[in-house]
């Protein structure tokens, strides 16, 4: 019997920190239109993810996955870095 995984959210965002050690906060924005004047309103929200190198810095847009919980609220890991800061 093969058993299959299930889809992993993935998001992308800029780095907004990276002060923890193995540890990346990322701003995470998303597009929501208003339900009375049909606007489209930018809506963002920030996540712990893990990165293990140390690799990132600040203004980074990067690719974070889902994972399991790695602590109290750090489950999203780093996939890659999608461009540099200059």
């Amino acid at each position: 019997m093969e058993t299959t995984r299930k889809l992993r959210k993935e998001r992308i965002g800029v780095v907004v920190s990276n002060k923890m050690d193995k540890t990346i906060v990322i701003a995470v924005e998303r597009k929501v239109k208003h339900a009375k004047y049909g606007k489209f309103i930018k809506r963002s929200n920030k996540l712990t993810a893990h990165d293990e190198e140390n690799t990132c810095n600040i203004g980074d847009t990067v690719r974070i996955m889902e994972t399991r919980p790695l602590s109290k609220n750090k489950c999203w890991r780093l996939v890659e870095i999608i461009e540099r800061v200059k």
